[in-house]
């Protein structure tokens, strides 16, 4: 096994992915009893890697009776899917519950393949017992002003008093129009009063009142929601107030926020009968292992390292890969999604060794002995693609180095895959960059 070459080793390994109802056994023996499944994408915009973490997750919650689904997605819109699959909202359908999310990118989750799946969580959920329905959950950070309302809202049912000195504690933030990244600015310039004692100090004050707040109300899930608003307000606040003193500051905060959000709503789920058990869908590079990667070394941590440490031997890191195809982007931040084209994994990267298997679609277990470890061992260019595509700078946009054997404890690799397809495409999507515009440099 030592003497093999790095293909043949990856191939005497892999596990191949037909289509079949049985295609994730392998994957389902490696999950074991682990609490957290950590899915992640290579891009943002790819049908294959929702529709694969769909048919994982389906599997997960009716075999291995895991409770939740958390995304890389904001809290409150998030929670309205929520409560569409758990049967306590008016919305008709999907579509209607993923409308709450209209910031960019929305068609990350405003997607046929995220509909599809919401679609069978709710028949799924209608077929349980209450206790064991499975939730869908946000993670990240970014509705500073939606969540501030929520707040608000919620005071405004249970301790209107309390509504009143919350809306003087949040008022620092009405002249800036829910803008989030000018109040970011003005707060890191100085040039206003930073809003940070009063979004602490409102969080605090539901914290202590939890109790009360839960008895009063009646409900212990509608406290959660909005003490997680809360929470999000005031890391939102120090998130858009650090994000102009650099990448590896603000990327932090917001993983740590992400990690803090998944321990609370691990312990919320969590009865008597056992500790919860969550499904986690976002990017390989916030669920892969930091320590593994060259951002690592510049001081970045993010949700795959700290859930690995919190975790430990609970937690099961799954990575996606793609070598060409298509793919949801947009070409700059704010703009229209486009269908676009990906290129081909770049020589000496770990899509190309995995392209040259010629195994069209599979799983690779980076897991205890096998021969494909040692050569994943290997540092590698590994690449990265976000809500944001830029072919033309390839190299220098969207690849990094890693260990991918230390990264993951496994990879899905699916060679060739499609775009996904947003519910609300518009005239960028339809259209296609044809190849022969790429340059031939990098």
């Amino acid at each position: 096994m030592a003497n093999l070459d790095p293909v043949s080793a990856i191939r005497a390994a892999a596990v191949p992915l037909n289509g079949g109802p049985r295609d994730h056994d392998a994957l389902l023996d490696l999950v074991g009893d682990a609490r957290f499944v950590l899915l992640g994408e290579a891009t943002h915009g790819t049908h294959e890697f929702y529709e694969e973490r769909a048919r994982i997750t389906r599997r997960l919650i009716e075999e291995k009776g895991f409770h939740a689904v958390a995304v890389e997605a904001d809290w409150p819109d998030a929670y309205r899917v929520n409560r569409y699959v758990r049967g306590q909202s008016d919305d008709a359908d999907a579509r209607a519950a993923l409308s709450g999310f209209e910031r960019f990118p929305n068609w990350m989750w405003r997607n046929t393949d995220v509909a599809n799946f919401v679609e069978w969580l709710r028949e799924h959920n209608q077929k349980q017992a209450g206790g064991r329905q499975a939730g869908f959950y946000g993670l990240d950070l970014y509705s500073l002003f939606t969540s501030l309302r929520e707040v608000l809202a919620y005071l405004d049912k249970v301790d209107p008093e309390a509504a009143s000195v919350a809306r003087e504690r949040y008022a620092c933030f009405d002249h800036y129009y829910e803008d989030s990244q000018h109040y970011g600015y003005a707060a890191n310039l100085d040039l206003s009063a930073s809003c940070e004692e009063g979004v602490i100090e409102q969080l605090n004050q539901m914290q202590r009142r939890a109790y009360a707040y839960s008895q009063k109300d009646g409900s212990a899930d509608a406290f959660f929601h909005a003490q997680q608003n809360a929470r999000l307000v005031k890391n939102a606040e120090q998130y858009y107030r650090t994000m102009f003193r650099g990448r590896v500051s603000s990327w932090n905060l917001r993983d740590s926020h992400m990690a803090e959000t998944l321990e609370a709503l691990a312990q919320h789920l969590s009865t008597d009968g056992g500790p919860a058990r969550i499904v986690v869908w976002e990017h390989n590079s916030h669920i892969g292992d930091a320590r593994a990667t060259e951002v690592g070394e510049l001081g970045e941590w993010n949700v795959g390292e700290l859930a690995r440490k919190a975790y430990d031997g609970q937690t099961r890191l799954i990575g996606f890969s793609t070598y060409e195809g298509f793919v949801t982007a947009a070409s700059s931040w704010d703009g229209p999604a486009e269908h676009k084209r990906v290129r081909p994994g770049m020589p000496g990267s770990y899509e190309e060794l995995l392209h040259e298997t010629g195994i069209e679609r599979f799983m690779l277990p980076l897991r205890g002995d096998n021969p494909a470890r040692e050569v994943l061992m290997q540092r590698r260019l590994e690449r990265a693609i976000g809500v944001i595509y830029l072919p033309r700078t390839e190299r220098q946009s969207h690849y990094f180095s890693a260990q991918m054997a230390v990264q993951f404890d496994a990879v899905i690799h699916i060679d060739r895959t499609t775009a996904v397809t947003p519910l609300d495409p518009g005239g960028g999507w339809h259209s296609e960059e044809p190849p022969e515009t790429y340059p031939g440099g990098f």
